[in-house]
């Protein structure tokens, strides 16, 4: 019976590094670290300047591995949406952006 373990991160879409938070998470799993960052990249690459969240199935009976991308988080897609770098620094009083209900 193989056993599965689970690694959920949070990394750049097409930019994920064998450094943390990855490196350290899936070395202890034996597998090709490069070779999961590679996927995770390819299927990233079309939220690239966002953060997305990844999950990554690990057998380790048989060092295969099944990644599944997440949604970009809400602020990074209203980054994305608003073509800023970042949000306010001081949201209560500095507005950066204005988004319609069809932007939205």
């Amino acid at each position: 019976m193989s056993e599965v373990k689970i690694v959920e991160a949070l990394v750049s879409g097409g930019q994920a590094t064998a450094g943390p938070p990855l490196g350290p998470a899936l070395g202890p799993y034996g597998l090709n670290v490069l070779a999961v960052v590679n996927r995770i990249n390819d299927l990233t690459k079309s939220f690239a300047g966002m953060k997305v969240p990844v999950k990554i199935e690990v057998d380790i009976s048989t060092k295969k591995f099944e990644v599944t991308v997440g949604i970009p988080t809400t602020s990074a897609l209203l980054v994305k949406e608003l073509v800023i770098s970042k949000g306010s620094g001081a949201p209560n009083t500095e507005k950066v952006g204005d988004l319609n209900l069809d932007q939205i």
